[in-house]
């Protein structure tokens, strides 16, 4: 696998990380009553979420770029 892409997928994986945390904060907030930072951590999960499926992405391009198409 190329640099480029290993990256793509070690940064993809991190997003994923991030939102999960972020899924289990709202998850918190919400038990506790605390809506606003409920909706705020559920926000922010869901733009990791959109981080980690373009890189993703990235990284499906980057080994079709050094393996070709199949």
């Amino acid at each position: 696998m190329s640099k480029k892409a290993a990256e793509h997928h070690r940064k993809a994986s991190e997003h994923h990380t991030h939102a999960a945390r972020h899924h289990g904060e709202a998850a918190k907030h919400h038990d506790s009553g605390q809506h606003e930072k409920a909706a705020h951590h559920a926000h922010t999960a869901g733009g990791h979420a959109i981080h980690a499926r373009d890189h993703a992405e990235e990284a499906r391009k980057a080994h079709t770029e050094e393996h070709g198409k199949k």
